[in-house]
Order: C-alpha cells, then sequence, then structure tokens
C-alpha cells in the first residue's frame, strides 16, 4: 500500500514538473506523445476509485501476479480505445488544463488509496481480489508508465527504486524466471516489456528468457 503511494505520487510530480513543450514530445507508448499518456494515467486514476468503491462477497480469483494477463501482440496505437485517449487529450489543447485535471482526480484516488482496507475484496475486469493485491499490481502500472513518460526527457526524474525493483520482481514472477543479475532494474523492465530491444550482449545472457520476450501486459 506504501508503495503505491510512493510510486503514484512519484509519477504524479513527474508530471506537474513537465514544460507544456514536453506535452508535444513522444512517451514510451506506441503511438502516444505525453499528452496521451497522461491522458491515459487520468482514466487509470479514475479505474482506481470505481474499483475500491466496487466491493466483492466471493472470494479472490487472482492476485498481484496474476492479475495481469500477457496479450499476443503489442499495442500499435491503433486500437480504438488508443485513438479515443488521442482524441481525448488533442480537446484539452492547453497542457495546463491537463496537468490540473490529472492532479484533481490523481489526488482523490491516492486519497482513496490510503484509506481503504488492504484486506478488503474488490471487483473489476469480472475479476476479484484483494485491495492490496489490487494496489500492489498497480505498483507495476504506475512504474512502467512512468518510465514510458520520461522515454525521450533525459532531465525528467525517475521512478523510485524501490518501485523498480518491485515492478522487476512481479515481471520475473510472471515470466516464471529471473533477469540476468547484470541488467539494472530499469533494463529488465525495458527489454522485459518490449520497450527497448536487447542488445546481442543482452539477447545471450537472457538464454532461454529471450524466447518468452515481451511480456505485453494487459
Amino acid at each position: 500500500m506504501d508503495l503505491f503511494s510512493r510510486s503514484w505520487a512519484a509519477l504524479r510530480t513527474a508530471v506537474a514538473e513537465l514544460p507544456d513543450k514536453d506535452f508535444e514530445q513522444p512517451s514510451g507508448c506506441t503511438g502516444w506523445l505525453v499528452r496521451d499518456l497522461v491522458c491515459h494515467l487520468i482514466i487509470d486514476a479514475q479505474d482506481v476509485l470505481i474499483t475500491l468503491v466496487t466491493p466483492a462477497e466471493t472470494e479472490p480469483t487472482v492476485n498481484a501476479v496474476t492479475y495481469w494477463n500477457i496479450e499476443d501482440q503489442p499495442p500499435t496505437g491503433e486500437d480504438p480505445l488508443d485513438a479515443l485517449i488521442v482524441r481525448l487529450a488533442a480537446a484539452y489543447q492547453d497542457p495546463r488544463l491537463l496537468k490540473f485535471h490529472f492532479d484533481d482526480i490523481g489526488s482523490a484516488a491516492g486519497r482513496a488509496a490510503e484509506l481503504a482496507d488492504p484486506g478488503a475484496r474488490v471487483s473489476t475486469r469480472d475479476e476479484v481480489l484483494t485491495v492490496g493485491d489490487y494496489l500492489t499490481a498497480y505498483v507495476l502500472e504506475w512504474t512502467l508508465h512512468h518510465l514510458d513518460l520520461i522515454a525521450h526527457l533525459p532531465d525528467a526524474t525517475e521512478p523510485p527504486t524501490e518501485g523498480l525493483a518491485r515492478t522487476r520482481a512481479t515481471l520475473e514472477k510472471i515470466a516464471d524466471a529471473a533477469f540476468p543479475a547484470s541488467f539494472t532494474d530499469k533494463d529488465a523492465l525495458l527489454i522485459g516489456t518490449g520497450r527497448r530491444a536487447p542488445t546481442d550482449a543482452e539477447k545471450a545472457e537472457l538464454g532461454e528468457l529471450a524466447t518468452k520476450l515481451p511480456l505485453v501486459l494487459g
């Protein structure tokens, strides 16, 4: 729960600190500019708020690791929902409006997470899981999207180191294999999720794990 709050706060701060011109830069998400990614984060924050007030009475069906599905293909940016995000982001026109909306709903999602009972059960995506597992799963979401946000912004703030480490551990559980110890957490995440292609040397170190990559999470 605490790591969720720290990861989310770091991502919100990174967005708040962006100069207006950076909203027109490409993000690490195929087909999306930084402004599109921030718009997507608003939708994510709404999902958190909705899920935390959607109680479930049945036993959990997934946990923080099994919550994630492995997709067959990486996103192309042409999915109807992805295209909708681009149109929504463009409608803001002024980056300050996008920042304001993100800070407003993002702060609410952060407060809701801090007030939630980690042992309570909630429902989302036709699955049931504890609040603790749900928020732990979202550490991965925030960390990867933080990396997406700063992909082409070398002066922007990096994600928290503990969030990178936890997300790497989660990705290794999803893959049922460990990344080479020589890989930094950031490189393991970028390579593991297909955000960066491995070099020949890195591919050799990955061994059989290379055949499982990239892990496209959905």
